[in-house]
């Protein structure tokens, strides 16, 4: 049986009253039978999830996420509460004996940043788990981004993190802000950062991936910490509350990962928040 698209008896953006059958309105060209807007209640809300009518953007499956693994690494990423969406985006899988993750941040200052997040992320996790290289990866997950581009000038862009973690260590490759630490078990509650941040000292970024992005050199560091802990990769929604701040010290990854997110939204959550836990050298659960 077919379903049947009821018509409203007025365009909800205009108010003109239109007649069964029609897709437009004849008045202010409104496609009629778009979504419902979770916020005015005007099914007015356009192909980028906004509505039209106030503005609001609509709730999606990225707003709030969690992953968990069977060997206990776990990732939580969520749109914060000044963020009108997510644009952050992670990847967390396994592949052999090997936990991979991705995480990118969509540049804000770019279009549809949640585009360019999602993109790289699902490229490069692809390529780690297929056995690529820390390089090739950057490469596919960048070329990705740029076809997202319809000019230099309108540009989806994000900066990119990447860790392929086992018995035989770690592999971390990065451009841009986003960071890893290593939470050592024997120094509860410290954290030893791992990556440096490609900004300058006013803080503007000075590498992501983007058809604007020009020539940007991949970090890599290869490192294997001969005792047990934590690998944390993290956007800045994360990473800018964490002076002075304790690491929780109990529990399972996924658990401590939300204690980091209610730490940020408790100092204010003003981005996107990405935080992926993965336990090395003992059992964490």
């Amino acid at each position: 049986m077919t379903e049947s698209v009821t018509t409203p008896q007025s365009c909800p953006m205009c108010a003109s009253p239109v007649v069964q059958g029609d897709v437009y309105c004849e008045r202010c060209g409104h496609a009629l039978g778009a979504p419902v807007c979770t916020s005015c209640g005007a099914a007015a809300v356009d192909a980028e999830g906004y509505c039209e009518r106030c503005g609001a953007r609509q709730p999606t499956g990225r707003d709030h996420a969690e992953t968990v693994l069977d060997g206990g690494a776990a990732a939580v990423t969520d749109k914060g509460l000044r963020r009108a969406r997510n644009e952050d985006a992670m990847a967390l899988l396994t592949t052999g004996d090997a936990v991979i993750t991705v995480v990118c941040d969509g540049v804000g200052s770019s279009p549809r940043a949640d585009q360019a997040s999602a993109a790289a992320v699902e490229t490069a996790g692809a390529a780690l788990a297929r056995g690529a290289s820390a390089q090739e990866a950057f490469e596919l997950a960048g070329k990705a981004v740029t076809a997202l581009a319809t000019s230099v000038d309108d540009a989806p862009a994000c900066t990119y993190v990447a860790a392929v973690a086992g018995p035989g260590g770690i592999t971390l490759s990065w451009a841009g802000d986003t960071r890893a630490y290593w939470l050592p078990a024997e120094a509860p509650g410290q954290g030893v950062l791992l990556t440096e941040d490609d900004v300058v000292p006013t803080g503007e970024i000075t590498a992501w991936l983007g058809a604007d992005s020009g020539e940007v050199s991949l970090h890599v560091r290869t490192l294997a910490p001969g005792a047990p802990g934590l690998l944390l990769v993290c956007s800045d929604g994360l990473w800018r509350y964490l002076d002075g701040y304790r690491f929780p010290q109990t529990g399972t990854p996924l658990d401590m990962a939300r204690e980091m997110l209610r730490h940020a939204l408790a100092s204010g959550g003003q981005d996107n928040v990405t935080i992926v836990l993965i336990p090395l050298g003992e059992t964490h659960g």
